[in-house]
């Protein structure tokens, strides 16, 4: 047995069983690949994936048992390679962040100065994409952080640390009879065409919720992953809006009202994830105290030594974390 085979039947199903994909991906052959993977069948004497004829169908009850093993085995042979790093290079490596559009550009950009100015020689990398998307890359080790609001809790093999809250605003253009009002409720609401994200995104369940228990069914119109996307298609007058607050820009956005919208709509939980197992970087946690300060190395580690995410849940109910 071979790390080399282990690492290729994990990623043959983080490629959805395409062989010419992985062989793509880790720039070897498509029949290297198919041949190791038998390789490694014949000396467990199990089928790892079920075929048919050339083309691989399905992962097999075993299968699936070996490539979660295999999964921690890798994920410790990184951890061996980052502690060594640690020691002969402490200021020097990579950081790979999956996120959303909205952290991306409103909640991000002062941390990833400031640690670009501290680690110069630390490259980063940032991947944008749907929580799912990005829960599923740390959970496969393919991002070193996942942030994002919705969606990491369908990943057992991360923890999961709140980072702050936040809440959201109504805008509308500035003529809006919305903003003649001196309070808006959910009731003003009914009627308007609103303008929002796409279910998934950005606390978009909170804003159903919230219509949902006043029985109101919300006239949504249009949908989009991007605030500025939002923004814009209010700015033409199809509706209003409903973003997260700290998406309006005061300069930019000064064609439009803004309404803050807490008394109608819980807050959501921005929250920062990452892998069981993971041996993190001295700046790894300064990254993320430099998010969230509360996240101290102290903290963090105490999570990681937790059994569950309940427990996490437990630790951080007596934090009284920030609000954006």
């Amino acid at each position: 047995m071979k790390l080399q085979q282990l690492r290729y039947i994990v990623e043959v199903l983080n490629h959805n069983l395409n062989v010419s994909a992985t062989a793509d991906s880790l720039f070897t052959s498509q029949p290297g690949i198919s041949k190791q993977v038998r390789m490694l069948e014949d000396e467990l004497g199990i089928q790892i994936f079920g075929r048919s004829g050339k083309h691989l169908t399905h992962v097999t009850p075993a299968g699936e048992e070996v490539i979660h093993i295999a999964r921690q085995i890798l994920s410790q042979v990184d951890a061996v390679k980052a502690v060594a790093a640690e020691h002969t290079q402490p200021d020097q490596g990579k950081l790979q962040i999956a996120t959303t559009h909205t952290q991306a550009r409103y909640a991000l950009p002062p941390v990833i100065k400031k640690f670009m100015t501290r680690y110069p020689k630390v490259s980063l990398h940032m991947h944008q994409g749907s929580p799912e998307q990005i829960s599923e890359a740390a959970a496969k080790g393919k991002a070193d952080f996942a942030i994002a609001t919705e969606a990491l809790h369908l990943y057992q093999d991360l923890i999961m640390l709140p980072c702050y809250h936040w809440n959201r605003s109504i805008i509308a253009p500035r003529d809006h009879a919305l903003g003649q009002q001196s309070k808006v409720s959910i009731q003003d609401l009914r009627e308007l065409p609103i303008i929002t994200y796409v279910h998934g995104f950005t606390g978009r369940s909170e804003l159903d919720r919230a219509f949902n228990h006043a029985g109101i069914k919300p006239n949504v119109v249009f949908t989009a992953t991007d605030a500025d996307v939002i923004k814009a298609y209010v700015r033409m007058g199809l509706g209003i809006g409903v973003v997260a607050s700290m998406a309006i820009d005061s300069q930019h956005d000064k064609d439009l009202i803004a309404i803050p919208a807490q008394h109608i709509f819980e807050p959501s939980t921005t929250k920062i994830g990452f892998r069981k197992g993971t041996f993190l970087r001295n700046y790894m946690y300064d990254f993320m105290e430099a998010f969230a300060p509360h996240l101290t190395k102290t903290t963090v580690e105490r999570a990681m030594q937790t059994k569950s995410q309940d427990e996490i849940d437990r630790l951080f109910a007596k934090i009284e974390l920030p609000t954006l």
